[in-house]
């Protein structure tokens, strides 16, 4: 498996953080804390984002890694990252700092993924299909943002990897044979808003990244961000595209 990959912050703090190693890679997308808002964490959701992946990437470093789902490790990872701030921080604080994940895992003959958040996995197969793997939860949601720290990590509501273990359990899981996949691709919603808002499509995507690689996918973003105002929401977001390619 050769990945490359590329980040981009969107402001001044990039709250995306990403991890590879020989059989797997992982991407997060931060939750950027409401202003005026007491998240009841001295640390940030930065310092989270880049825990989490370092905990995660040191457990799929490991062979043992290899027996085990990458549900079970990600609720071990959100754990430990919970542990070693617990006599700081409120960690039952609705506020405290979250994050997406996306994650995929070569082993043996078949690439497992996972997806929780808003961070999707998108697969390039060999018959030229190109496939996403997503987590539509907080798509659904439709109440005022103040209203979504009510339905976080609860039964059906939306779930991301925050202080909460147990939310590993609700994450689109799956695996699929890697004789069936050219390549793999992870991003934060920095990047998949070539598809939320701007027409592009996944196919659209997949070929750039293929062809020309993960910092100038980020580059078609912020061009696209630059040309066509108007949307509510962050006028750019932190960015961040990896691509896992598979021999034959």
């Amino acid at each position: 498996m050769e990945t490359t990959f590329a980040t981009e912050a969107g402001a001044d703090v990039n709250e995306d953080a990403v991890a590879a190693g020989a059989d797997f890679a992982v991407v997060l997308d931060g939750a950027t804390a409401e202003p005026d808002t007491d998240a009841g964490c001295r640390h940030g959701v930065r310092w989270f984002a880049t825990q989490l992946a370092g905990r995660l990437a040191a457990r799929l470093s490991v062979d043992e890694s290899r027996t085990r789902s990458l549900a079970d490790i990600l609720h071990d990872a959100i754990e430990a990252v919970g542990m070693s701030h617990v006599d700081t921080c409120d960690l039952g604080n609705p506020c405290s700092p979250s994050s997406t994940v996306a994650l995929v895992r070569q082993r043996r003959d078949h690439v497992d993924y996972l997806v929780l958040g808003d961070s999707p996995v998108v697969f390039a197969r060999r018959d030229g299909a190109v496939q996403p793997v997503t987590d539509d939860r907080l798509a659904r949601f439709d109440g005022p943002w103040c209203e979504l720290r009510q339905v976080r990590n609860v039964p059906g509501g939306v779930w991301v990897a925050g202080n909460t273990p147990a939310a590993a359990e609700h994450a689109v899981v799956g695996s699929v044979p890697v004789a069936d996949i050219a390549g793999v691709a992870l991003f934060s919603d920095g990047v998949t808003r070539l598809v939320d808002r701007y027409g592009w499509t996944w196919r659209d995507m997949m070929a750039v990244l293929d062809k020309n690689g993960p910092a100038d996918l980020i580059a078609s973003t912020r061009a696209a961000e630059r040309t066509t105002p108007g949307f509510p929401g962050k006028p750019h977001d932190d960015a961040t595209a990896v691509l896992c390619r598979f021999s034959q």
